[in-house]
């Protein structure tokens, strides 16, 4: 996700996305439980199949170069998302009939805690619901590191697709919602194989992008090509959108 401010603003600033209003009862969960999130949005439809609820975890001292999301790197900035208000958000999104939940950042695995417990709210709400819905996670942690560190990656059992890598900005891909060709996609359940097998080597003519402006901000969802993001914002510009900084240049 890049953000891209109109009026000097930090593209950090917490969003809530749709706005949801929560009705039904409260999920017995941990409400002490909390991530230090970015922004909440749905639905997405760019990082994962279907229509998604997307979380975006704050805070990443990976600092891979050439990140569109810079804005996410700060552990200072964003909000805090309880289990609870989670649970919440995600009972409507299913009632909603979407098909699945994107965490991303920001690098999730810096809060194992916190995604775990999202992780196992969100499989919790998808039984209640009887509802197929997929969760997919994206970290920065290559495959190795997942291996030497257990404790940390026992954050990520809950999740049934894992994207992982680095971003390396020289080695581009066309693999579908990777964004360098070290990236990989790993199913790590029946629901996982069965919702990614098809876009394992997928590799579409163009990635889809979703461009969404609120309060002052414009903000891109999805993972672009390169060019892609000067490509809009030169768009933008010519549509009178006078842009004070973006959230993938330093």
């Amino acid at each position: 996700m890049a953000g891209l401010s109109q009026d000097g603003g930090s593209p950090a600033a917490a969003d809530p996305g749709t706005a949801v209003t929560d009705t039904a009862a409260p999920t017995v969960v941990a409400p002490t439980v909390a991530a230090l999130v970015g922004q909440v949005y749905r639905p997405v439809t760019s990082l994962g199949p279907g229509r998604r609820l997307g979380v975006w975890f704050q805070g990443c001292t990976l600092a891979c170069p050439g990140c569109m999301s810079r804005h996410t790197w700060e552990a200072t900035g964003g909000r805090e998302l309880t289990v609870e208000r989670f649970a919440a958000l995600w009972r409507a999104a299913l009632a909603d009939g979407l098909d699945g939940l994107t965490v991303s950042g920001g690098e999730p695995l810096e809060q194992p805690a916190a995604l775990a417990a999202l992780l196992a709210a969100a499989d919790a709400e998808r039984r209640r619901a009887g509802r197929p819905a997929d969760l997919l996670v994206y970290t920065g942690w290559e495959p190795e590191e997942l291996a030497a560190d257990p404790a940390t990656a026992a954050a990520l059992d809950g999740a049934d697709a894992v994207i992982t890598g680095r971003y390396r900005a020289g080695q581009p891909t066309r693999l579908a919602w990777r964004g360098s060709a070290n990236q990989r996609l790993t199913t790590r359940t029946a629901l996982g194989r069965e919702r990614y097998a098809p876009y394992l080597d997928h590799r579409p003519e163009r990635p889809e992008l979703q461009v969404r402006v609120s309060e002052g901000e414009v903000r891109v969802i999805g993972v672009p090509r390169p060019g892609d993001l000067g490509r809009i914002e030169r768009d933008l510009v010519r549509r009178g959108v006078t842009l004070r900084e973006t959230s993938w240049r330093p």
